[in-house]
């Protein structure tokens, strides 16, 4: 169905032709009357003069009618069509400090199509992998991304475009936000884009390998705030346990502060997850989608394309044309003036 959303700018068509009429008339210089007039003018071509100021008037007009057209916005809108929503809201507040380098995640299921040699990866390639592909089967909740480091920074805001958050976790890079962990403050950010969320529909999935060692806010102050506010927290302590060797060995994830995330989850009325390989942190995350599943309504929505730039752009071409042909024009009188 065509409309046009200003309808009423299209009364501004006949304008040119009101402002002619109601120009004031100027006094002309009295003039010498010419006998043979009629007859001269004939001769100079006077029908031809009249014609070219005919098409020069009406292209002009022609253009104005094609700029008002283009500002009374004309639209062209599709057939209904039901869209899937559920009205969920899930912030992913991703760790990507310098301890996700750690090259202790082995290949298999989803990341090993991607890596054939089967040897270890870091753990933010592993992350990138599964959560991205539990990302893509979020469809019909509105996702948002926060990556954290020194700094907690909101990479993509809450949209239905699962696509895009998935593309921009994809090109996530360890270093971005800095070297250290800053759980908290990318709790709090995470919570204050839920803010303004419908009250029950607020999600957070928080997943770090280390501790807070950054940042200004304290993760549990952090959870009593999403506590207050409705927001459910899911926490993943991600990495392998296994020994790093040599004669002064320790956990690869020594560092990471699992009674923290464990209270982070209890005080939000979520829950805590350990994942040591990437097939368990494939696993948490389809217990997630036990846990939220996707409650799917319909909505009817028309797709609207918009048409304004179809007449803007010949107005321009139009535009274009009549300025060259009077600078070609003025260059033909001046060479005939000069021969």
């Amino acid at each position: 169905m065509f409309e046009f959303g200003l309808l009423w700018l299209l009364v501004l068509l006949p304008a040119p032709l009101l402002m002619r009429w109601v120009k004031p008339k100027t006094d002309s210089a009295p003039a010498i009357q010419v006998p043979f007039y009629q007859s001269a003018a004939a001769l100079a071509g006077s029908g031809e003069i009249k014609r070219k100021r005919l098409g020069k008037g009406l292209t002009l007009w022609l253009i104005w009618s094609l700029l008002v057209t283009a500002a009374a916005d004309p639209r062209w809108i599709g057939e209904a069509q039901s869209q899937p929503y559920s009205g969920r809201d899930m912030m992913l507040a991703v760790d990507i400090s310098k301890s996700m380098e750690i090259r202790d995640m082995l290949p298999p299921g989803i990341v090993a199509m991607q890596f054939q040699n089967g040897e270890p990866i870091n753990r933010l390639v592993a992350v990138k992998a599964v959560v991205g592909d539990f990302v893509q089967r979020r469809k019909g909740d509105r996702l948002g991304l926060i990556l954290f480091g020194d700094q907690a920074y909101v990479q993509a805001p809450l949209t239905y475009d699962t696509q895009t958050v998935n593309q921009l976790l994809q090109e996530a890079q360890i270093g971005f936000a800095g070297g250290a962990t800053a759980i908290g403050d990318a709790l709090g950010l995470a919570i204050k884009r839920l803010r303004e969320r419908p009250e029950g529909s607020r999600r957070i999935i928080l997943l770090s390998d280390g501790a807070n060692t950054a940042g200004n806010t304290e993760p549990l102050e952090a959870a009593r705030i999403a506590a207050d506010m409705g927001v459910k927290v899911y926490t993943i302590g991600f990495g392998s346990n296994r020994s790093t060797g040599g004669f002064f060995s320790r956990s690869a994830s020594a560092d990471l502060d699992v009674r923290t995330l464990q209270q982070i989850a209890e005080l939000t009325g979520g829950a805590f997850f350990r994942a040591e390989s990437t097939e368990e942190l494939a696993a948490v995350h389809k217990q997630l989608d036990a846990l939220e599943p996707i409650e799917l309504d319909e909505r009817t929505v028309r797709p609207m394309n918009r048409l304004f730039y179809w007449p803007l752009g010949v107005a321009l071409l139009l535009s274009a044309l009549l300025a060259a042909s009077r600078i070609h024009l003025g260059r033909t009188k001046a060479n005939g003036g000069l021969s």
